[in-house]
């Protein structure tokens, strides 16, 4: 009985340990906190207590046209910097509005963080600051899963949506479950092993992106494998200017940003497209999928099926296009256009 006492003590111990040491993420850096990254955006207090920072951008708001929030996607902020031309915002008097995502910049992190709750601070936001009503959406990446969270909870705060390079789930139950094992499998191994691993056992998610025995997510450890020729071109060409704000994206920890981007958007949802209705029956309104014909990250398949259970969305092929089509000024005025008067 000593030896089993020591035995269960001693396990108890080493899973303690291998806690603390390995599965738990170190303290957060909140901004603003004493040993936290300084204020330096304007930022509104939402209704919890949390902050979320912002960038305006275009036409002021009062003398706007169109309204449009722009959700970042992953390893991203609300400083990313789109090739709209200065003409066309004049032209279709455009007012912007970018945040940081919870946890990211200088936004509060959220360990609640949920599909769900993305869309309430989005709607917050946009009264915080007295934008309207109504306004758009553009969500790139990632940033689209706040984009169907909108269009599941908050349709009726929606002039139009448009999802570009848009993130997939690929555990959503509309899937047929050969269409998602083939495009899960198509990605590189170390993508398809994060991804489960973020769906299955996201308390492992800080573990298995910190870990060195493995490799883990292919845009994280900097491999161009993922890139069409396409997107090493606009990366090429980004890197010859500075990136603005780069350095904030994970300042407060990357377990509540990049991290949690992971578990929340790889989750289980309580929904997924399909059980969406159309927002602007009335054709008020449109909802727009853009997706590159050689985008290595999203597999355009996934988006197609989606496109063709819902013949609300619109749904357009950029021929030749990789993941980065949101960095090209063309493409980015199509999006505009398309979303804003048809």
């Amino acid at each position: 009985m000593i030896l089993v006492s020591i035995a269960v003590a001693s396990a108890v111990g080493f899973i303690g340990w291998a806690y603390q040491a390995l599965l738990k993420p170190p303290p957060l850096k909140t901004c603003g906190s004493p040993n936290g990254p300084p204020v330096t955006s304007p930022r509104v207090k939402l209704s919890d207590g949390r902050h979320l920072a912002y960038r305006e951008s275009g036409v002021p708001k009062d003398e706007a046209k169109y309204k449009i929030i722009v959700i970042h996607g992953f390893n991203s902020s609300k400083d990313l910097s789109l090739p709209i031309l200065q003409e066309l915002i004049d032209e279709l008097r455009i007012y912007l509005l970018f945040f940081d995502r919870a946890g990211y910049g200088e936004s509060d992190p959220y360990p609640s963080r949920s599909v769900k709750s993305e869309a309430f601070d989005i709607q917050e936001l946009a009264d915080k600051l007295q934008i309207g009503s109504k306004f758009y959406l553009i969500g790139l990446s990632m940033g689209a899963y706040p984009v169907w969270s909108c269009l599941k909870y908050i349709p009726h705060r929606l002039s139009g949506a448009a999802l570009v390079a848009p993130f997939v789930n690929y555990w959503w139950s509309c899937f047929p479950v050969p269409l998602a094992r083939e495009a899960l499998g198509r990605l590189p191994k170390p993508d398809q092993w994060t991804f489960w691993v973020s769906h299955c056992t996201p308390w492992l998610v800080y573990w298995w992106m910190t870990q060195k025995w493995f490799p883990s997510l292919s845009i994280t450890a900097g491999s161009m494998a993922i890139f069409t020729d396409k997107d090493i071109e606009i990366l090429k060409t980004l890197s010859e200017t500075p990136t603005i704000g780069e350095e904030k994206i994970a300042q407060q920890g990357v377990h509540e940003s990049l991290h949690r981007d992971l578990i929340v958007g790889y989750g289980k949802w309580e929904f997924d497209p399909l059980d969406i209705v159309n927002p602007f029956p009335e054709n008020g309104g449109s909802v727009h999928i853009w997706q590159g014909y050689d985008d290595k990250i999203v597999p355009r398949k996934l988006n197609c099926y989606i496109s063709e259970k819902l013949p609300w969305i619109h749904y357009h092929e950029v021929p030749n296009g990789g993941h980065f089509i949101f960095f090209d000024s063309n493409h980015c005025e199509a999006f505009l256009r398309a979303l804003l008067v048809g």
